[in-house]
């Protein structure tokens, strides 16, 4: 795997100042079942971290509520004291009260909280990209995006993101602070979210698709990806990537795995160039 990297990918600048290699990993798959408690092997997940590093991600994504908790405090063991050129993104405003259990918690103190909690479990003084996991529908929006602004003010957040949102609630909360990125579930089988990758890209903020890996009946035998895949020595997976990477300049794709064998495959990835055909046979495919 020496010829690997993720430098491959491309660069894209967060908020125009937090340059990054546009393939990263996502650490959501670090944690146990249900994305609750500890992983069964702790130590290959610090050797995933590590390795994914190795192979040139400078961008890394998580959550408190990963575990909870949990998948913050392996970054801190794995990667800290940090690399000067690593930029850890991690979210508040999910609440876990069991395995596949998610609900939006968006009170001003619950997010302060959970953002100093943040801080001291990844060993930051400061997180570069804060990201509002969910908007609390039972929250004035102005209070959830007022408090991460005074946090940011206070030098605790350097830039704010959203995820799962609108085209219209990003116009809304951009009144309240700058916004610099949107992390929305997108891959190549299920783009509902078009419209605001489409936002994205005319306002130039960073898109993470989360969920990136997809490929469903795609990657079936004699399927499109089965069939290109065949011809260009990659899996229906690290097509799926390469897509998203050719897709859209401001596209981060943070796939995530629990093992290094993953993680090497899908960084390849990065390698992969499709040709303007190959991309519009797959854009078609679905």
């Amino acid at each position: 795997m020496e010829n690997v990297s993720a430098k491959q990918s491309g660069t894209y600048a967060i908020g125009g100042d937090l340059t990054v290699n546009r393939l990263g990993y996502g650490a959501m798959q670090l944690t146990g079942p249900g994305i609750w408690g500890d992983p069964k092997n702790p130590d290959e997940a610090v050797r995933v971290l590590r390795r994914a590093v190795e192979l040139g991600v400078t961008f890394i994504d998580t959550a408190d509520s990963y575990g909870p908790f949990v998948s913050e405090m392996l970054i801190k063991k794995a990667l800290h004291p940090y690399p000067d050129d690593l930029i850890i993104a991690t979210k508040a405003g999910l609440t876990r009260s069991g395995p596949d259990d998610w609900r939006p918690v968006g009170r001003p103190e619950y997010l302060r909280q959970q953002v100093e909690l943040s801080l001291r479990h990844l060993g930051l003084e400061r997180i570069d990209l804060l990201q509002l996991h969910r908007i609390d529908p039972k929250v004035p929006l102005e209070e959830q995006l007022g408090e991460l602004g005074l946090l940011q003010k206070e030098g605790k957040i350097r830039h704010i993101g959203l995820s799962e949102v609108t085209v219209d609630q990003i116009e809304a909360a951009t009144k309240i602070v700058p916004i610099v990125s949107v992390q929305n579930l997108y891959n190549l089988a299920k783009r509902d979210a078009e419209p605001v990758l489409q936002y994205c890209e005319e306002h130039n903020l960073g898109f993470i698709p989360w969920f990136p890996l997809a490929t469903g009946q795609l990657a079936r035998e004699g399927g499109p990806l089965d069939e290109l895949g065949k011809r260009l020595g990659a899996k229906p997976s690290q097509l799926a990537l390469a897509w998203l990477l050719k897709r859209s300049p401001v596209m981060l794709p943070i796939p995530g795995t629990s093992t290094v064998s993953h993680v090497e495959e899908n960084i390849a990835a990065a390698g992969i160039h499709l040709s303007d055909e190959d991309f519009d046979m797959l854009t078609r495919a679905v």
